[in-house]
C-alpha cells in the first residue's frame, strides 16, 4: 500500500482515497469525480545530505498543482518523508529507482554524502532523471560550501535553481540539450526496488516510521492512519 496522502472522495464522503487525485477505483475505471492523469510529470526535486547520524534536507522544489488543493501540504510533507527515507536506506556512491505503483522515486547518493531525489510518474524517462540529478548535485556542490551540508536546511542554504529545473524538465524533450547528447549512463548499476516496503529492514513497519517522523505534521499522519484503516478505493502512493 502506498502512503502519500488520503482525502475524502468527492463521489462518496465515506470513502477515503490514498494517493493522487487521478487514482483509479478498484472497479477498474477512472473515478468520475477526479481528473485524468497527465503524461510524464515531475513532482519533486530535492537535494539532501547523508550524514553518519541522519539525513539532512538541504533544498527542495515541488509541483503539487495536480493534487487535491486541500491536501497539497500533506503531499509535500510525504514527498519530503519519502526522499529522506530513500536516501537513508541507500549506500554512498549508489543510484536507485524505487517503484510505487504509478510513481518512480530516483535517488543518487554521491560518495561525499551529497544526494538528490526526483519523484516522477513512471512514464518519465529514468535516464533524464539521473542526468538531472547529476547536473543539480554538481552545480550545488560548486555553489554551496561542503562545510554547510551537515547542518544546512532549506531556510539556511542559498541555492535557488531547483524550481527552475523542475519547471524546465517537466517535458524531457524540451530539457537541456545536454540530456540528449549525454554520455551513456550504465543503467545496469541502478538498483531497482519494486516497492517502498522493500527498503525496510526485517521487522520494520512503515506505520512506525510515519508515526515517528519529524517531517510529517499531525494532519498528514492523521490522513495516513485513516487511509490505512479504511483500506478501500483508489489506493496509490
Amino acid at each position: 500500500m502506498g502512503f502519500w496522502y488520503g482525502f475524502v472522495c468527492p463521489a462518496g464522503p465515506s470513502v477515503v482515497l490514498v494517493g493522487s487525485p487521478w487514482s483509479r477505483c478498484p472497479r477498474g475505471t477512472q473515478c468520475p469525480a477526479l481528473p485524468a492523469a497527465p503524461a510524464m510529470r515531475l513532482y519533486s526535486l530535492s537535494v539532501l545530505y547523508k550524514g553518519e547520524a541522519r539525513v539532512q534536507l538541504l533544498k527542495a522544489a515541488s509541483d503539487v498543482s495536480t493534487f487535491n488543493f486541500f491536501q497539497r501540504s500533506s503531499v509535500q510533507e510525504f514527498m519530503t518523508f519519502t526522499s529522506q527515507l530513500i536516501v537513508e536506506r541507500s549506500e554512498l556512491g549508489s543510484r536507485a529507482s524505487v517503484k510505487e505503483q504509478d510513481y518512480l522515486c530516483h535517488v543518487y547518493v554521491r560518495s561525499d554524502g551529497l544526494a538528490g531525489v526526483v519523484i516522477a510518474d513512471n512514464e518519465y524517462p529514468s535516464r533524464v532523471c539521473f542526468t538531472l540529478l547529476d547536473k543539480v548535485l554538481e552545480e550545488f556542490s560548486r555553489q554551496v560550501s561542503r562545510a554547510d551540508w551537515p547542518s544546512g536546511s532549506p531556510a539556511t542554504i542559498s541555492y535557488a535553481a531547483l524550481d527552475g529545473y523542475l519547471s524546465k524538465y517537466q517535458n524531457p524533450r524540451d530539457a537541456d540539450p545536454m540530456t540528449r547528447v549525454q554520455a551513456e549512463l550504465d543503467e545496469t548499476k541502478i538498483i531497482l526496488h519494486n516497492t517502498m516496503e522493500s527498503l525496510l529492514e526485517r521487522g520494520e513497519k512503515l506505520d512506525d516510521l510515519v508515526s515517528k517522523s519529524e517531517v510529517l505534521g499531525v494532519q498528514s499522519k492523521a490522513f495516513y492512519k485513516t487511509a490505512r484503516k479504511q483500506n478501500s478505493c483508489c489506493e496509490i502512493m
